[in-house]
């Protein structure tokens, strides 16, 4: 490989890395992670500093009805915000996955405040071990309540937490419906988790609701002897969490959610089964798996490039990265949650316990128009500073170029992005047949006719 190739591999591998663990990144970023080096950067998306941000109080300032957010649409600003801007993307990345896979509602939580908290725990052990992320959640009194845990009494315990820890959050179900426990051990998780719940809350005050709070009921609690796959003892809710966390069906059923959200959106068992090792040999450490998912060439390789669905939250929040225009929490910012909506994912809102279904079903014939015209809107934005310095790159590309260098020259100013060459072919020709190719009209065009490619709803 010669050094300009290696060169473009290079570049395209890392703009592919920072798509996937992130919400792309431009033209720019990528050639700094590029000197920075491929390993480096996983390790610096793995290990973000945590703690508050810098720019919270003015966030705070700005979006006030949502430091006390009393509902979904007041809090969703304040995500927005960091979707938009975080120079922390794995961090908010893997908040958004655990947001699908642990869901909780907020229209039924109707508590925006706690959804916000939900959202910062997964931040804050999101990258850890998969039994502190099933603990941490498993005392959420937002999971607690969403799920009916206060309803759950040792002399009438409620199934539907201990069904969605088995079901939904750990061990799966394969395609006939069935997963490797039973109904007893469902029954049995349920008694487990009695006296687990979310403390009654004061109704909402003036300025807003109260926090929520987990409480154990030690007096409401099942101490009799239970067996829970295959193992018996006085066990509690943290125990059931031990011996879930050690089972090949747990580690293999992580494995392939954290596969299908940053890899593809179609299954690779051999793929699957090595992570699925990794999870056991590091008792579940998420950020194990990540780096050896990042740092593999599976992953790596070209044939996964550009072969996943963005969600709509990838597909907004990384068209608002490349504009690069939000100096201030501004209403523009907080609406970038609504375009999310419009497109099917409602931001702290999931539809069900299943979460968001992804890959192709989100998009039908309602939703790319949606997709398309926002981002052509973005990419039209030429006062904004990103598509100012993605213009300037084109121009520095040449004066005289080709329709296919034109071409070529916009997609690596928007951050390394390639198209299959029918969609190629079709832009080169409209290039050559629209005049001069030199004005940013003509350049600016040019990048809203990409993201209105089919190749552009995929990462």
């Amino acid at each position: 490989m010669t050094t300009v190739a290696r060169k473009h591999e290079d570049e395209a591998v890392m703009a592919h890395l920072l798509r996937r663990a992130g919400f792309g990144a431009t033209r720019d970023q990528i050639d700094q992670y590029v000197a920075r080096g491929y390993e480096e950067t996983v390790e610096d998306l793995l290990n973000p500093s945590h703690g508050e941000p810098e720019d919270q109080d003015l966030m705070d300032r700005y979006f006030i009805a949502s430091v006390e957010a009393r509902s979904v649409g007041h809090a969703d600003p304040q995500w927005s915000w960091r979707l938009a801007t975080s120079e922390k993307p794995l961090e908010e990345k893997i908040a958004l996955f655990w947001h699908s896979l642990l869901a909780v509602g907020g229209i039924k939580l109707d508590h925006g405040l706690e959804m916000l908290t939900e959202i910062e725990l997964f931040r804050r052990v999101g990258l850890g071990s998969f039994r502190t992320i099933l603990f941490e959640i498993s005392r959420n009194p937002g999971m607690m309540y969403w799920l009916d845990n206060q309803n759950s009494h040792k002399d009438a315990p409620n199934e539907n937490y201990g069904r969605e820890l088995l079901e939904l959050f750990s061990m799966g179900i394969d395609d006939m419906g069935e997963g490797d426990y039973t109904e007893d051990d469902v029954k049995t998780a349920a008694r487990a988790f009695t006296g687990w719940a979310s403390k009654p809350t004061p109704p909402p005050f003036f300025l807003g609701p109260f926090p929520m709070e987990f409480r154990f009921d030690a007096s409401d609690h099942d101490n009799g002897e239970k067996s829970f796959l295959g193992e018996t003892g006085n066990f509690d809710g943290e125990n059931i969490i031990d011996i879930i966390v050690k089972k090949r069906a747990t580690a293999r059923f992580i494995a392939m959610r954290l596969y299908l959200y940053f890899v593809s959106d179609e299954p690779d068992d051999e793929e699957i089964e090595r992570l699925t090792d990794v999870f056991q040999e590091t008792d579940g450490d998420i950020r194990s798996i990540l780096r050896s998912l990042f740092n593999s060439d599976h992953f790596k390789s070209a044939a996964v490039r550009f072969h996943k669905v963005k969600s709509p939250a990838e597909l907004v929040f990384g068209a608002a990265r490349l504009t690069d225009r939000f100096d201030i929490p501004d209403m523009d910012s907080s609406l970038l949650a609504n375009q999310s909506l419009f497109m099917g994912q409602h931001l702290l809102n999931p539809p069900g316990v299943e979460g968001w279904h992804e890959g192709e079903e989100w998009v039908d014939s309602g939703s790319l128009i949606e997709r398309i015209n926002f981002a052509a809107s973005e990419l039209g934005r030429v006062e904004a500073p990103g598509i100012r310095r993605m213009i300037e790159l084109v121009e520095l590309a040449g004066d005289d170029l080709q329709p296919e260098e034109f071409v070529e020259a916009c997609l690596d100013a928007m951050g390394s992005i390639d198209l299959d060459n029918g969609s190629k072919a079709v832009l080169v020709e409209h290039a050559g047949q629209s005049g001069s190719m030199g004005s940013a009209d003509r350049i600016v065009e040019m990048f809203q006719l990409i993201v209105s490619t089919p190749d552009y709803q995929y990462c």
